[in-house]
């Protein structure tokens, strides 16, 4: 293992709409990736990669990431063998942000996050019913940036079609729920596994914007830009939220459009700004 050569780029995990997954073990792809237009580049030590493949995986992300290019590393669940020997590659190259799967119990994200030290951004894969069910703590663990939805894990854990809206309607909610309780960002929804279907998938995206998400993850390059535009305010939405911003400014009651402005209102325009991409 190397030294630290420079702090790696740092992506805007609070603004950020497109979330695309990389294999770890695809080296040659994540310059591609990075150059996609994602708004966050996820390099995959999990799933997308074999059991014999992992230590390879494993440096190719932690030299993509120690030469200061961005990323958020994807690693896989405590209890495997390969969680402790990720965390520290993730370390040596500068603490990128981590989404741990299988995210469920408080403690094992407390002690990711101790790991990590005190730049630690966790992305908190919520992915099984007991996840959802601890949405609250999970969430509300410091060093939890905003959470994800594996809704393809749950479902298999459910017995439910992952394509099913309404059967995982309820468990969605309870995470937008929970991060919100725990003062969270609001989450990342899942993936769309039909790459071709761009409708399907803008569907999905409706879906999930109607319920409180604010981004999505994609496993395709061509799913980046429906999701960026379906998770991207309207030019009008964005000038309404100036507006309530600017007549804000001094505190107290104002008037915008002929309605009151409180500050619920002024926390929603806010947070339509930064989905822009627009500080507030």
């Amino acid at each position: 293992m190397t030294d630290i050569v420079r702090p790696t780029a740092a992506p805007d995990l609070l603004g950020a709409r497109t979330f695309l997954f990389v294999p770890g073990d695809r080296p040659e792809r994540f310059a591609k990736a990075a150059a996609s237009g994602a708004d966050v580049v996820v390099l995959d030590l999990e799933d997308a990669v074999a059991p014999a493949a992992k230590p390879a995986a494993r440096e190719a992300v932690r030299e993509w990431l120690a030469a200061g290019n961005p990323g958020l590393v994807r690693i896989n669940p405590p209890g495997t063998e390969w969680y402790e020997a990720d965390v520290v590659a993730v370390v040596a190259a500068g603490s990128a942000p981590v989404m741990l799967p299988k995210a469920q119990d408080p403690a094992e994200v407390a002690a990711l996050v101790a790991a990590l030290g005190a730049d630690a951004r966790v992305v908190p894969l919520v992915e099984t019913a007991l996840g959802v069910h601890r949405a609250v703590e999970v969430c509300g663990v410091a060093g939890v940036v905003r959470a994800g939805f594996g809704s393809v894990d749950l479902a298999s854990e459910l017995g439910v079609d992952p394509v099913d809206r309404e059967a995982l309607r309820y468990a969605r909610s309870a995470l937008v729920l929970g991060s919100r309780a725990a003062g969270a960002g609001a989450p990342i929804d899942g993936v769309t596994t039909a790459v071709r279907d761009e409708q399907v998938l803008l569907e999905d995206c409706v879906h999930g914007l109607s319920l409180g998400f604010t981004a999505k993850m994609c496993i395709h390059p061509t799913q980046v830009g429906p999701v960026a535009t379906a998770f991207s305010p309207t030019r009008e939405q964005v000038e309404w939220a100036r507006a309530v911003v600017g007549a804000s400014a001094g505190g107290g009651v104002a008037v915008v459009d002929g309605k009151m402005i409180d500050r619920p209102v002024v926390e929603r325009a806010r947070a339509l700004l930064l989905r822009a991409g627009e500080s507030a």
